[in-house]
Order: structure tokens, then sequence, then C-alpha cells
């Protein structure tokens, strides 16, 4: 007997605890709509593959984690780096609780390069086209290299920085993530003033570099 009309959450949840259960994706979709109890033909109003649906998980996370901060009382009179803070802490909240999912979503590829990361980047870059540069205290103690870089080079400075804490997100293993709340409060706080001249080639091994300089020695 097939339940209710299927949604898109409901597809995500089913394909994430059987990410989970599993340990690998669904044979094909055909199967994975029968075991669901819906028809292959719902899920294609939704996701075209289960490449696509993994890419959809990871904004789906982005997405709601912005909306929560947006609830947080004082927003509209917050500075630019109040409100990335906010967004960083809730998403990695998010993404910790979890964890085992994104980590098998993620896999072990180098991130910069991974085309699951698409549909987050494009929610990443929308949430910084919503903030001041000119407030943006993170942009501020850059090199001149970045800081005369156009909107849009900048934000992609930013979104490298993103995944810089994500990278260390998924190596850490402090209690409760500690020290990725840590990374990103300092790294946020001190801008890119740790990088070279060769601006945007080091940001993403700027993680790599804090845990070794500040966080081993703690």
């Amino acid at each position: 007997m097939k339940n209710k009309p299927i949604n898109s959450e409901k597809i995500l949840s089913d394909y994430g605890n059987y990410l989970l259960t599993q340990g690998e994706r669904p044979k094909n979709i055909y199967v994975f709509a029968q075991e669901n109890h819906f028809d292959e033909k719902e899920f294609y109003q939704f996701f075209s593959s289960f490449e696509h649906l993994e890419k959809e998980i990871l904004k789906h996370f982005f997405q709601k984690s912005l909306e929560l901060s947006l609830e947080i009382e004082g927003y509209e009179d917050m500075s630019a780096k109040e409100r990335l803070l906010n967004l960083y802490f809730i998403f990695f909240e998010n993404l910790t609780m979890n964890r085992s999912l994104v980590l098998m979503i993620l896999g072990k590829k180098n991130l910069s390069t991974l085309q699951k990361l698409h549909e987050l980047k494009s929610e990443h870059q929308k949430f910084i086209k919503t903030l001041d540069f000119n407030d943006l205290e993170i942009l501020e103690k850059a090199k001149d290299s970045i800081k005369n870089f156009n909107e849009k080079s900048r934000e992609e400075a930013l979104w490298l920085h993103f995944l810089s804490i994500i990278e260390f997100w998924q190596k850490d293993e402090s209690p409760s993530f500690e020290k990725t709340d840590l990374f990103i409060e300092k790294t946020i706080d001190t801008g890119f003033e740790f990088l070279n001249n060769e601006p945007l080639k080091k940001i993403i091994d700027l993680g790599k570099f804090l845990w070794k300089e500040k966080f081993q020695k703690s």
C-alpha cells in the first residue's frame, strides 16, 4: 500500500536513512522508490539522480541553518561579521547532528573540486551577497591583494575559506567538535592576514596552517 503523495523532504530523509543503514547508495532509483512505497516517477519530480539528491542534502542543511539564523533576535541590527558567525555556528551544529551522513556524502576527495558542493556553493554565494563587504572584518584584515579584488573574487575567497572550515570539521576529533567552533571564530577574527601574496591559492590551506600553529599547541 502506497503512502500519501511524496515530497522532497521525505525523499531526502529516506535516502539519508538508507545510506546510514546500508553504507552505500541503493542499487537504482526504482528499488529505492519501491522500498519506500512510492513510484519511481515521483522521485523524478524532485531529483534527477542520486548525485543530484546528495547535492540537495547539503544545500538543504545550509538553507535550514540560514532560516534559523534569521530568527535570532536582533538579526537586523547585527554586523556582517556577527551574521556570518551565527550562520556558520548553526550550520556546523547542523552538520554535526548529521555527521555520519555528511561524511559519507563528502567522501575523502578534495573539497575544492567536489561537484557535490555545487548547490551548497550557490546558496553560500547568495548569502554572502546579502552582506556589506565594507563591514566585513575578515576582508578588512586581508592583504591588499585580496581587498582590492572585485566583489565576485571576494565571494570566491569567502567560499574557499568556508571550505577550509568544512575540511577542519571533517578532521576534528575534539569533544563536541569544540575546536571547529574555535577555528570559525579565530579565522573570521583574524581575516586572511596569514596569507601571502598568492591570494586565493593559499586560502584552502588556511585550516591546516592554523591547526598546526595555534590549536595543536593548546
